[in-house]
């Protein structure tokens, strides 16, 4: 390889973002550990400048490696956090209702965050290698078994909000990789009825005032939803039979609706049969907070009422009252954006928006620019899963979206989440450092 004088430069608009993402996370994670009457009770923030510290050197070192051996590592890298996850399930440590921390005592690192940058490391280097077969079903299916099996060893803990994550990394790189758009769309809808039939039934069960309705009265009987699922796989096979045989383009797409139900509708069984219950309840309380006001309701009511009185400027720094009084639950992690928006207003939460909106060009142009697959594949992925933390994090704390669990990336106290988000981001920089490289 032939470097130019740009193999050291450096990305100064991601870095200087990310680094002052990170030192606004650190502000409101020691805002959150101070009490109503100015006492710091929780020493959160010294744990998180230490992470934020050696993941800052982390990015630095991320950045100087050549960006292409992490595609000779990627299987390694891959087969290595599947092997933590599998211990996880029988060692690791129950947090928050779900067995993902491995460690001793306040150490510990959360294998299913390290996931998802092995899976983004690995598919992207299974897209490149296997671009001229992409196209094909046989090729899609498989790539939909590998993606399960992410998913289901972190749903196995349970952790829901995390293996929601893997989904849109995968739509991403796949689209990016080369699959076929209907076969891309077949799995989003697949999962726009799986969520709408699981969520209907329990929204049912739990809402008094929603008028009954015989088709919810179907949904919500297990042994006539089993009925439909036979209807529907006979009329596919009948299906399937006339596109063999008159060759039809209307049977085809009569299969792919027909499947598409009835996987959505099949995996809603399994789904309110795994999910546990206060899972099902954060749902509820999405579409209704007031269901349950004084408990699954009371985070996003408190969330949203702390951000709505924050006003254009915010209340001032330590000045807000739904985190000091501790009226905002997981306020260091999964609420942090709630203080913000309390205590610096709007003019904070866009000065939050603005930083990730930098992240995100420059990405897109770091990848515009790049040079081989596998940096575009790995480099979407990347992007789309700092977008989608983005967009749950916020989206939940505004009410708009229900509780997963989704740290904000860069503020939220936690250095799984964090260190993850670092590699990703460098990454992309040692990407940028070597656009010029022959």
């Amino acid at each position: 390889m032939i470097r130019s004088k740009n193999l050291f430069s450096v990305d100064i608009y991601i870095f200087a973002a990310t680094l002052s993402l990170m030192v606004i996370g650190i502000l409101f994670i020691y805002s959150s550990g101070v009490s109503s009457t100015g006492i710091v009770f929780s020493r959160e923030y010294i744990r998180q400048i230490i992470w934020v510290s050696g993941g800052t050197g982390l990015l630095i070192l991320i950045s100087m490696i050549n960006y292409e051996r992490f595609r000779d590592w990627s299987f390694y890298i891959f087969a290595a956090v599947v092997l933590l996850l599998i211990i996880t399930l029988f060692f690791g440590k129950v947090v928050n209702g779900a067995r993902s921390w491995l460690g001793i005592g306040n150490l510990g690192i959360q294998p299913s965050e390290f996931m998802k940058i092995a899976y983004i490391f690995f598919f992207a280097t299974i897209l490149e290698r296997n671009r001229m077969n992409n196209s094909s079903l046989r090729t899609f299916f498989l790539y939909v078994l590998l993606l399960l099996l992410p998913i289901g060893l972190v749903m196995l803990q349970p952790d829901m909000g995390t293996a929601m994550v893997f989904f849109p990394i995968f739509l991403i790189m796949g689209y990016i990789g080369g699959l076929r758009i209907r076969h891309l769309l077949f799995l989003f809808l697949t999962a726009v009825v799986l969520i709408i039939s699981t969520l209907l039934p329990v929204w049912y069960n739990y809402a008094s005032e929603v008028q009954r309705s015989v088709f919810l009265d179907f949904l919500t009987n297990d042994r006539l939803v089993l009925s439909l699922l036979g209807s529907m796989g006979g009329a596919a096979v009948i299906a399937l039979v006339g596109f063999w045989v008159y060759k039809r383009g209307y049977f085809y797409w009569i299969v792919y609706a027909l499947f598409s139900l009835m996987l959505g509708v099949g995996g809603s069984l399994l789904g309110r049969s795994v999910l546990r219950e206060y899972q099902l309840m954060r749902i509820i309380v999405f579409l209704n907070p007031n269901i349950d006001p004084r408990g699954a309701g009371w985070n996003i009511i408190q969330s949203v009422t702390a951000v709505g009185s924050g006003g254009v400027w915010g209340k001032g720094f330590l000045q807000g009252t739904q985190s000091h009084y501790r009226y905002l639950p997981q306020q260091s992690t999964d609420f942090i954006f709630s203080i913000l928006s309390e205590e610096w207003g709007f003019a904070g939460a866009l000065l939050v928006f603005s930083l990730f909106l930098v992240i995100l060009i420059r990405g897109l142009y770091i990848l515009w620019n790049a040079k081989d697959n596998f940096a575009v594949c790995a480099g979407a992925g990347i992007l789309g899963m700092i977008f989608f933390h983005f967009a749950i994090n916020v989206g939940m704390a505004i009410g708009i979206m229900p509780i997963t669990g989704i740290p904000l990336f860069f503020l939220s106290y936690g250095g799984s989440s964090l260190w993850t988000a670092l590699i990703g981001t460098g990454f992309l920089m040692s990407v940028y450092s070597r656009r010029y490289w022959t």
